[in-house]
């Protein structure tokens, strides 16, 4: 039986595009068989095979569909521009090539990170490389949920059908460059009615846009810590290895700002 850590040998049996900009691989093999049945929204490694390279290089995706009366996963790429040395450079190139019958091995799945459900509304928001996460989330919410589903595409083809609950507002931003740091989707949450009661966010993008959510999202709106799930699943002009690095520096500093304000408050404490 594959686990988290054994490669599961599938391979290809289909590839189609979904948008112009976004291409679904379809995954077979007899390994998915000890999949977990909740793994749609869950990351995985992908082991691509390179040019070159003696050793296939992991890329993280996320689980968009698993079939297990199939034995299939579905999963989604987004297909960054040539010019854009990103963390899914390789991923995307090969998802271009990939033709019915090929082998491929992955690893996983990991755990997934869903939205706290108990909330009044939720906020939902993702770019393309986060979209197939974004769906997963949005399958969990109650049907009498509202909020905002915010999703960023790359031009006005790129928008997929999705399900939501009827009290949800789907917005669509459109930016050309995605990575850019004009960041339509964080100015898009900003311009946001912000309504009353308890909020749940769950949001993944690229990283500087990340950034500047999270700043919103805590210091002037002050959601809650178990309320708030927000990530980066990609940096412009990154490879992955390098996108893992600035997000440990990341939250190093974000550690250390939390210890510094803690210590303002105690030394403030001990002065009354």
């Amino acid at each position: 039986m594959a686990g988290k850590r054994q490669a599961r040998k599938l391979v290809v049996s289909a590839a189609t595009d979904l948008t112009p900009n976004m291409r679904r691989v379809t995954l077979q093999g007899e390994d998915l068989a000890s999949f977990p049945q909740d793994a749609e929204g869950a990351y995985f490694k992908l082991a691509l095979p390179v040019n070159g390279a003696e050793k296939p290089v992991l890329r993280t995706y996320t689980v968009a569909r698993y079939r297990p009366q199939l034995n299939e996963i579905d999963v989604d790429f987004m297909l960054h521009s040539n010019s854009d040395e990103s963390n899914s450079g390789v991923a995307s190139t090969w998802a271009l090539q990939a033709k019915p019958g090929e082998p491929l091995s992955i690893f996983g799945p990991g755990r997934a990170s869903f939205i706290n459900t108990n909330a009044d509304w939720y906020l939902l928001a993702a770019d393309m490389a986060a979209l197939p996460a974004l769906i997963a989330n949005l399958a969990r919410l109650p049907a009498e949920a509202n909020g905002y589903v915010v999703i960023e595409i790359i031009n006005n083809e790129d928008k997929q059908t999705i399900y939501v609950p009827d009290g949800m507002t789907v917005i669509w931003v459109i930016n050309s460059q995605p990575g850019s740091d004009s960041s339509p989707l964080y100015h898009t949450i900003k311009e946001l009615d912000w309504a009353s009661g308890r909020v749940a966010v769950w949001a993944a993008c690229e990283f500087t846009t990340m950034k500047k959510i999270r700043q919103y999202l805590r210091q002037d709106k002050n959601v809650a810590k178990t309320h708030l799930y927000i990530s980066s699943y990609w940096k412009k002009g990154l490879q992955e290895e390098q996108h893992k690095v600035a997000k440990r520096v990341d939250a190093s500093a974000n550690i250390g700002g939390l210890t510094g304000v803690l210590k303002k408050i105690m030394t403030r404490m001990s002065k009354t």
